[in-house]
């Protein structure tokens, strides 16, 4: 019995492109053929607070013979219509979002310890890293079950593992509870979609980096900390937005183990080829991170619960 060829991407939704860790995917995917939506709030160098610019990832896409468009909207704004803003995106390609990589996230707010949070910073990091995820996840899961796969990565962080103690270590970020707190939140509603989209051939993965990425963020945030380069992220995140959704699915994962685990070569973003020094061949397994969860199956659902959701499953299908 022969096996089904995977589908292959064709269109991207890429959040937070206009800069470090979301340019990149983006233009890893552009190396692929994959056509890209930028989206971002950034539109125009100067516009934020950082460098970078949505029309600067699109014209280094497009410069390089790819196929991408800036969307510029503030997907932390409640009042947002995520459902229209993929249909503009759709319209604009003349086909449907087969992978949504969420990378964009609310202001981390490091130097805010619990005790001083507020409610308005709170509401910002929950809708803007979880609510703004779930939507645009339901806005394109649709057209994923149209074309008959789909694949989801959520961006997430080393920072959503727990503080061990006592005695607790010194780290430079204190507890990370609001931003570390959303992104454990994220993590949790990856696998448990990625079990309800299985039998659609949706894939959900999560995936944050191994050593943390020295983007100009998380320089300011933490100088001085061990890094490795945009590539291995976009490099993992490419893995994950093209692999079989029967096979690859519901993993929280970190990049290096990940690259490793699939003996992934790693392509250079600007397609000057393979990225030296961080080829699988090159990564230390003993810099790797352990991850934070213990995945244990489930206990045994009681047989009369099983046969009465097959009975309404059966009912549903006659109707």
């Amino acid at each position: 019995m022969g096996t089904t060829e995977v589908k292959k991407p064709t269109l991207a939704l890429v959040s937070g492109s206009s800069r470090g860790i979301g340019r990149a995917i983006a233009r890893r995917f552009a190396l692929e053929g994959v056509s890209v939506a930028a989206v971002s709030r950034t539109l125009r160098a100067g516009d934020g607070e950082l460098s970078g610019s949505l029309e600067e990832t699109v014209g280094l896409i497009n410069d390089a013979g790819g196929d991408a468009a800036a969307f510029a909207v503030d997907l932390g704004d409640p009042e947002l219509d995520r459902k229209a803003l993929i249909a503009e995106i759709e319209d604009r390609f003349g086909k449907q979002v087969d992978v949504l990589v969420n990378n964009v996230a609310a202001h981390r707010r490091y130097e805010t310890l619990f005790a001083d949070m507020t409610r308005e910073w709170f509401q910002d990091s929950v809708e803007t890293n979880l609510w703004n995820t779930w939507d645009l996840m339901k806005q394109v899961i649709p057209g994923m079950r149209a074309n008959g796969a789909g694949w989801v990565v959520n961006i997430s962080s080393r920072q959503a593992g727990p503080r061990v103690g006592p005695p607790f270590a010194f780290h430079p970020l204190a507890g990370s509870v609001l931003y570390g707190g959303t992104k454990a939140m994220l993590d949790r509603m990856t696998t448990g979609s990625a079990m309800e989209l299985y039998d659609d051939n949706i894939a959900v993965n999560s995936l944050a980096p191994n050593r943390g990425v020295a983007t100009e963020h998380a320089a300011n945030a933490v100088p001085g900390w061990p890094s490795e380069p945009e590539d291995t992220m976009a490099e993992a995140t490419m893995l994950l937005g093209s692999a079989d959704p029967q096979q690859v699915t519901g993993r929280v994962a970190y990049s290096l183990p990940l690259l490793k685990e699939f003996d992934r070569p790693v392509q250079a973003v600007d397609g000057s080829g393979l990225l030296a020094g961080w080829q699988p061949e090159d990564l230390d397994e003993e810099g790797f991170l352990k991850p934070y969860l213990q995945f244990n199956p489930p206990g045994a659902v009681p047989d009369n619960l099983i046969k009465a959701a097959e009975e309404k499953a059966a009912a549903e299908g006659e109707a």
